[in-house]
């Protein structure tokens, strides 16, 4: 492989190995010097013709790998995946080795390569549902929820899971997609959410109910995060119990053509770790599209954009929420907080 991609993989362990997940930061160490070159997998990262870290190639190599696993194709790989204790570096480079010598396997890995990681966040529910609860407390309305980059449109039913929000309970307490995130600051409103209409788009939506969509989807979870692996599997059976809808195209035609004002209804326009994928133009046409509306916006139609994106300079590592609200006159802009990209505990400040 070329030395973009091994720096690459040794960047994505250090990453990975950060937030918890020391087996998948081991794969990608050892993947750094093990992958043969003569294999059809090494002829592929050795001429890898993008950025390795921009493209996510650490992630498609430990996906393809996730799901040779989950499908029972690489049992000698298996028996060194979570829950086992983490193996040795030199056990795990002789059994990757092996696996990649395998004719079959390697060109599956290989071709696997060809398509981005897509993931569907649920954990992100812990940060997005809070700010829901702002805008139905400050409003006292319903809402409609469009969301941008929806992927599968998990998300989209995220007043269906069962939210503990620092002691502030959301969405149905009977549901198997269970989010609690780590709290730190004073609780959310308690609010009332009652959500009267739900729709999303993505540039290339995925369908929850395929079953190989499914099966890729798990397989872009780190293998030792045993609560993001049950709580997608969960939200993927409530997609499948409620079907969002999902619209395949650019985020900014889509809102432009979708997205109006409603009287009785709260419209949130909302997304997580989406915006920085959107073209330059499209995230401009969001923006001004987003003023337009809420210039027109009123207590009896208020409009609210609601965000978990990497867009603050004072604090880059950490996604921001912010909140977006126009219910007449100047809009209010609120920085709610701070969380880790996978949910897994939120900083929050508040209205």
């Amino acid at each position: 492989m070329s030395a973009k991609v091994a720096a690459a993989l040794e960047t994505q362990a250090r990453f990975c190995t950060a937030l918890g997940a020391p087996f998948t930061g081991a794969l990608c160490r050892v993947l750094a010097g093990t992958v043969p070159p003569a294999s059809l997998t090494g002829q592929r990262l050795a001429q890898w013709p993008g950025e390795p870290m921009t493209d996510a190639l650490p992630m498609r190599l430990t996906g393809a790998l996730h799901w040779l696993v989950r499908s029972g194709h690489a049992a000698a790989l298996a028996a060194l995946y979570p829950p086992v204790p983490l193996p040795d570096d030199a056990a795990l480079a002789a059994v990757l080795a092996a696996l990649i010598a395998e004719p079959a396997s390697d060109a599956f890995i290989a071709a696997f390569l060809g398509s981005p990681p897509q993931t569907n966040e649920v954990g992100r529910a812990g940060a997005l549902m809070p700010g829901l609860l702002c805008v139905a407390a400050a409003t006292g309305l319903p809402l409609a929820l469009f969301e941008l980059g929806a992927s599968a449109g998990l998300n989209l039913n995220m007043d269906r899971f069962a939210c503990d929000l620092g002691g502030i309970a959301a969405g149905d307490a009977a549901s198997a997609v269970k989010v609690r995130p780590s709290w730190q600051g004073p609780p959310p409103p308690a609010a009332t959410i009652r959500v009267i209409s739900r729709q999303g788009v993505d540039i290339a939506p995925l369908d929850a109910a395929d079953d190989a969509v499914a099966q890729r989807l798990m397989a872009f979870i780190w293998a030792d995060q045993p609560d993001r692996l049950s709580r997608t599997e969960a939200a993927i059976a409530l997609a499948r119990q409620y079907p969002p809808p999902l619209a395949q195209g650019d985020a900014a035609d889509w809102l432009e053509r979708q997205v109006l004002l409603a009287d009785g209804a709260a419209t949130i326009v909302y997304h997580s770790i989406a915006f920085q994928y959107f073209p330059p133009v499209s995230q401009a046409r969001i923006r001004a599209h987003l003023g337009a509306l809420g210039a027109a916006a009123n207590p009896a139609r208020p409009l609210a954009w609601l965000r978990l994106e990497m867009d603050d300079p004072a604090n880059p590592a950490q996604p921001a929420i912010r909140l977006s609200l126009w219910q007449g006159g100047a809009v209010q802009e609120t920085l709610l907080g701070h969380a880790h990209a996978h949910g897994t505990f939120v900083q929050w400040a508040g209205l």
